[in-house]
């Protein structure tokens, strides 16, 4: 069986209670002197969330278990809305070769530093996108975040847009103890970030 994306979004109400953020791997490398090399492994950061914290009732507990079923553990991705930071505004659009053709996404800025984040999962019907200011039409994919122009726009475009974040399970067993009636104890369950 073949892997791949379901275009479900994970229940809000559960991901509103989760826990996590985003990730990156470094490598530190200590010398005897106590200066260190640190080395960065990706060039993006990688978000993972707990979603056991987001579990209070018997009713959410089987809609994880619904959902944990019907995308068969780590085998299938879906979207799931990152309440810390699901909006963007007035984002500039990332180029490609193509000048028809764009990326939604967000800039994080601190400093002289900047994090450039590629949008894959907008929301549908959350898009607007403007040239000069100016709202203009533009055919949006919004399983992969590439917005397409009729013709070449005339100046850098802007975007305005909520989108969720491509993950996964990171098990293939969920660990859920019923310990009564109407209470269930998770002790986590892990979700990952997929790069789409």
């Amino acid at each position: 069986m073949s892997t791949g994306f379901h275009d479900v979004r994970f229940p809000d109400a559960i991901a509103r209670g989760a826990t996590g953020g985003p990730e990156y791997s470094t490598d530190i490398v200590s010398v005897a002197s106590g200066f260190e090399q640190r080395n960065v492994n990706w060039a993006a950061a990688r978000a993972r969330y707990d979603i056991g914290t987001g579990i209070r009732t018997r009713e959410q507990m089987a809609e994880v278990i619904a959902f944990f079923r019907a995308r068969k553990g780590r085998a299938y991705g879906f979207r799931f809305r990152d309440w810390t930071d699901f909006e963007a505004t007035d984002q500039a659009l990332a180029a490609t070769a193509d000048p028809l053709v764009w990326k939604l996404a967000k800039t994080y800025a601190s400093g002289p530093s900047a994090d450039l984040r590629l949008t894959t999962k907008p929301e549908a019907g959350s898009v607007v996108v403007r040239v000069s200011g100016a709202p203009v039409s533009v055919s949006i994919d919004h399983l992969t975040g590439i917005v397409t122009f009729p013709s070449a726009p005339a100046a850098q475009p802007h975007a305005d847009f909520r989108f969720d974040v491509p993950c996964r399970f990171d098990t293939d067993h969920l660990p859920v103890v019923a310990s009564a009636y109407h209470l269930q104890q998770v002790s986590s369950i892990a979700i990952l970030e997929i790069r789409t």
